[in-house]
């Protein structure tokens, strides 16, 4: 039997590379810096500070004190919560150019997840300190602030909506969904959700366990909707895979 090839590029990147034109393109691209001019971005990139994380290392645990804003320079994050049934759930997984973590200007004192490295990364972070002081110095960026909790909390609303009143199979269909629309990649007739991922991974980001997951990635498969292999994802069909997180059946 000749298994398929992997799509997956194994090109390695030095999560070290972070180069003063990176860091300004990806700090402006920020929702709530995105309107400032490139001088304003310049000073605030002064206030960020960069490190590197393994793979797999824990950047900051559930319940830890939020002192720092994150944003991903290089590398991808996952974001992972507790249940009350201590199951983990995981909610999302970051690329390059997004943020995570929490500060008090934010409406939080303590960080709601845990978020953990899912491949080598560069980190930048801005402590409450130095992010209050960027505040101050230009006021309009508290307003853009304030839009963008919004926006996170929306779709926090809607991922519980979907854990507590979609079917499995809806769910499995709204997570690789969500995946596909933030780090898919077109691969002829089909877009390649191009990362490091498990079927463990995607179970606990649909509530559900790897042994459902399984049989439910078969079925789409055999429905011709995904491929999939070791650590990767093809989409083949979005629109019913679309209909399918809507209506909840497999035709």
């Amino acid at each position: 039997m000749v298994r398929p090839k992997s799509p997956l590029r194994l090109d390695w990147v030095d999560p070290t590379v972070c180069s003063l034109d990176y860091r300004l393109k990806i700090i402006g691209r920020l929702p709530f810096f995105k309107h400032l001019p490139a001088d304003a971005i310049s000073k605030i990139n002064d206030r960020f500070h960069d490190h590197e994380v393994s793979t797999d290392e824990r950047i900051y645990f559930e319940g830890d004190e939020a002192e720092y804003l994150y944003l991903v320079a290089m590398g991808k994050v996952k974001l992972v919560r507790n249940t009350d049934s201590r199951r983990e759930v995981l909610l999302d997984i970051l690329r390059g150019g997004e943020y995570f973590g929490t500060l008090t200007v934010f409406g939080r004192s303590i960080h709601t997840e845990t978020a953990i490295a899912q491949t080598d990364c560069c980190i930048l972070q801005i402590s409450s300190e130095s992010f209050e002081t960027v505040l101050t110095e230009y006021p309009d960026v508290t307003r853009k602030v304030l839009e963008a909790v919004s926006q996170r909390l929306t779709e926090s609303q809607e991922i519980v909506k979907q854990l507590s009143a979609y079917t499995v199979e809806q769910r499995i269909a709204s997570a690789l969904l969500r995946l596909a629309g933030k780090l898919g990649e077109a691969r002829g007739q089909g877009v390649l959700i191009q990362l490091p991922f498990s079927r463990q991974d995607l179970a606990a980001m649909t509530g559900s366990t790897t042994e459902t997951v399984s049989r439910v990635m078969s079925r789409f498969g055999e429905a011709g909707m995904v491929k999939s292999g070791r650590k990767w994802v093809t989409i083949m069909d979005m629109p019913r895979l679309e209909k399918l997180a809507e209506k909840g059946a497999v035709n």
